[in-house]
């Protein structure tokens, strides 16, 4: 556990969908310090799991401020290729959740700086179904997570990869209750289409 009592293993799965979250060290989006999963059973149960990873690049002072994450916090932690390789199967098998694009860009880059293969995994960005949900909030805030925390009375610590992956999944599921039906894709049946090879290894 850490200090919002996250998961530190994996849950066992399937699982309906997962959101995910990155937080990032300094200036290039594929210098990953932390990822966040939250993973949503058929029956609508959250489990929260979170990792701390090295990102092998120098941490600038306004992302540390943001997320708290520094240079001692991960002396310990591994690089982004071992997280990936543990994380590979679970992800490409699973639709994901994003609030904006981020997330899957910062994955992308991160995959392509270490000579990794990208997971296939189709995404749902909560940004856009949150717009379709609380429209009126267009020009009143927006549908940032900070906005939505406020309108829906969400509770979680903003810019930890763990709390935002949570938020990011419980902006859908109240978004389905409001429009009074199921993301039909967001459903558990997906295949792993290929196994995850470390090319960096060769």
């Amino acid at each position: 556990m850490n200090k919002f009592c996250h998961l530190t293993t994996l849950p066992p799965g399937p699982f309906r969908f997962i959101a995910l979250d990155v937080e990032t060290a300094g200036k290039t989006i594929g210098g990953i310090c932390q990822i966040g999963l939250c993973f949503v059973s058929a029956a609508g149960s959250l489990q929260t799991y979170s990792v701390l990873i090295d990102p092998e690049e120098p941490f600038e002072p306004f992302n540390t401020e943001l997320h708290g994450i520094c240079a001692e916090t991960v002396a310990d932690a591994e690089t982004f290729p071992m997280v990936y390789a543990a994380l590979f199967d679970l992800l490409n098998t699973h639709s994901l959740v994003q609030h904006s694009t981020f997330d899957e860009k910062a994955l992308t880059s991160a995959c392509a700086r270490y000579g990794l293969p990208m997971i296939t995994s189709h995404w749902t960005n909560s940004v856009t179904v949150a717009r379709q949900a609380w429209p009126a909030l267009k020009g009143v805030g927006g549908h940032g997570l900070a906005n939505l925390k406020k309108h829906l009375g969400l509770e979680f610590h903003h810019h930890d990869a763990g709390e935002d992956a949570r938020a990011s999944a419980t902006v859908i599921l109240r978004a389905e209750d409001l429009l009074g039906r199921p993301l039909s894709h967001l459903t558990i049946n997906r295949q792993l289409t290929f196994q995850f090879k470390d090319r960096s290894e060769n």
